[in-house]
């Protein structure tokens, strides 16, 4: 089956008692068990049964295993935000005295998570241009636990050469962990491009409109003591298993996730070319415009569709804050991908807490508008962007 059909037609892993063509809801904690000798099997992984429902629900694994099957992978696992698969993630990997490589061109939280965080636990964060694999080659030592990236920037909208990366990091049996919310894995296979693990906000595109918050980690099985990790301490441990409402809501966001991602990509295209039209507007950056320095690469890795996020640049902030303000359709808000089109300034938000200086570092600059394009007629969009400058 192709993918779009998989996402919707997959079978249960269990027929439902009473053949309910969608999922129910196991709104329940604990499972009974025919004896003890298969309890004790259920609680120690030797059947694959339910046993609590805080590692193990029949609802959130109907969502994993719907998209196990869409990008073939070894393990994947459903937690309750983007933050909680990438700390899950990099919990199963680092230990103390060892190092992680990564950019400066992060999200603001994955960041902090990076270089505060984990840095009071005696694991090094080593900072670079992810763009010259060079650089990053000469980084690796022998406490080198894992390369960090995404494969493409919020809100740079930087793209590296994922396949470059993981070929080098693969020579040092280095394992590649990526951050592929921008892009969903409906368009690209991070497994093809020679990634590990694959961390998901699923909040974005797959929650089919900002209707819930949740996260995936995608393990192909490369490292399996990643897995191994995963599966017996972290979800065991942490306690960030996605609860089944959620799971429910994110199945029926899966369905539709390519249907709406193709509309997105397709109106953030459209409104990137007519915002170049906009003279107060100093820059349009957007992968899919031709001229975009990463388009080719970006076509080569994940396809015709770059994404739905754009970022504009004004003179000032204070041009921003205008802007902002005066806008009419567009949401001030933050998130991404929800249905509707929404307008952040990152530099005094999502990054407002780093000093200008580390701003600078990552390159957030104070010019900067993020926008989230949704599900609109392009018209109204430009149409109100174009008010708010004139205003």
């Amino acid at each position: 089956m192709k993918k779009q059909t998989q996402a919707i037609h997959l079978p249960y892993k269990r027929r439902d008692a009473y053949d309910a063509l969608s999922m129910p809801i196991y709104n329940a904690v604990a499972y009974e068990f025919d004896n003890a000798e298969v309890m004790a099997d259920a609680f120690c992984g030797r059947i694959d049964a339910p046993d609590y429902s805080r590692v193990e629900n029949p609802t959130v694994t109907n969502f994993e295993l719907r998209v196990k099957a869409l990008t073939g992978a070894e393990h994947v696992i459903a937690l309750n935000s983007g933050m909680a698969a990438i700390s899950n993630t990099l919990f199963a990997i680092v230990e103390q005295g060892k190092n992680v490589i990564t950019s400066r061109h992060l999200f603001g939280n994955t960041f902090s998570l990076l270089t505060s965080t984990l840095s009071r636990f005696g694991v090094e964060t080593k900072l670079c241009d992810l763009t010259n694999v060079d650089a990053v080659e000469k980084l690796v030592d022998d406490n080198t636990c894992c390369l960090f990236l995404e494969v493409m920037t919020n809100p740079q909208l930087e793209v590296v050469d994922v396949r470059a990366l993981t070929e080098m990091a693969h020579r040092h049996g280095i394992p590649v962990i990526a951050d592929t919310t921008i892009i969903p894995f409906t368009q690209f296979s991070a497994k093809d491009l020679g990634v590990d693990v694959e961390v998901i906000s699923s909040t974005k595109y797959i929650s089919g409109g900002a209707t819930s918050l949740g996260g995936l980690i995608i393990d192909y099985g490369r490292f399996p003591f990643i897995g191994k990790r995963l599966l017996n301490e972290m979800l065991f441990n942490l306690g960030s298993y996605m609860t089944p409402q959620v799971a429910y809501m994110q199945t029926l966001g899966l369905e539709t996730l390519d249907a709406r991602y193709r509309v997105q990509a397709a109106n953030a295209l459209a409104l990137a070319k007519r915002l170049c039209t906009l003279k107060p507007i100093c820059n349009v950056n957007y992968v899919g415009l031709e001229d975009n320095r990463y388009h080719q690469l970006s076509l080569r890795q994940y396809g015709e569709t770059a994404g739905a996020m754009i970022t504009i640049d004004l003179e000032s902030q204070e041009a921003c804050f205008k802007l902002l303000n005066n806008l009419k359709l567009i949401h001030r808000a933050t998130n991404l991908f929800d249905n509707r089109t929404l307008a952040i300034h990152p530099a005094s938000t999502i990054f407002g807490l780093f000093s200008a200086e580390e701003r600078a570092a990552m390159d957030i600059l104070d010019t900067t508008i993020r926008l989230s394009v949704g599900l609109e007629d392009v018209d109204d969009l430009f149409n109100d962007i174009k008010q708010a400058l004139e205003a």
